[in-house]
């Protein structure tokens, strides 16, 4: 895949990712949802830290976190550079611009996002650009999730050994559009491996 290709599967997705960011950092207050079926719903979390809701301690932890990212994101888009320098194969190629643009997408919010917004509350919305300044500085700021699929929610089969007749709920993390082009991007290189790698 070429240059201009890749480039244009970067726009796409940081688009989308971040219209439905904004859109949902500026209409919905902060755990605000709404359920779309049983298994999927729209609910709006901010997320200080890594997937999955690790967080490094303090300020100097997001800030680090921030800079780790940035470094990262360096080294994928030179991957990528490269694999389109040396002709690699379609797959490769694609696969490595959905995880650019996922990466380069959660480090806008986490650098722009603090100063850009006033604060989420349970309460209140936030405002774009408000007079008395965002709510954190420059690389401190929050990642905005709001998909989740929750696939089972309910109590398990009594014939279920250990945990029969307990409460059990399958896939409770909530991401972004950010986070699915990563996952994406990850799980086609696993799953066309040989064809993404050739031998030579």
């Amino acid at each position: 895949m070429s240059l201009k290709k890749s480039i244009l599967v970067i726009i796409l997705v940081l688009l989308i990712d971040q219209i439905t960011k904004i859109y949902i950092k500026t209409h919905f207050t902060l755990h605000d949802s709404v359920e779309v079926f049983d298994w999927f719903r729209i609910i709006f979390v901010e997320n200080k830290g890594m997937a999955w809701g690790f967080e490094l301690p303090g300020n100097y932890g997001k800030l680090i976190l921030t800079l780790f990212r940035l470094v990262a994101i360096t080294g994928i888009g030179y991957w990528l550079y490269d694999s389109v320098r040396k002709n690699s194969p379609m797959v490769l190629t694609f696969c490595i611009a959905l995880i650019f643009a996922g990466a380069f997408g959660n480090i806008l919010d986490s650098i722009f996002y603090g100063i850009l917004f006033s604060e989420s509350t349970p309460v209140e919305i936030a405002t774009f650009l408000p007079e008395g300044g965002g709510y954190e500085g420059v690389f401190y700021g929050k990642v905005v999730d709001m998909i989740q699929f929750t696939f089972y929610d309910d109590i398990l089969p009594e014939w279920i050994p250990f945990w029969g007749g307990e409460h059990f709920s399958f896939f409770d993390p909530v991401f972004n559009v950010a986070d699915s082009a990563i996952s994406i991007g990850v799980f086609l290189l696993v799953v066309f491996n040989k064809r993404a790698f050739p031998k030579k």
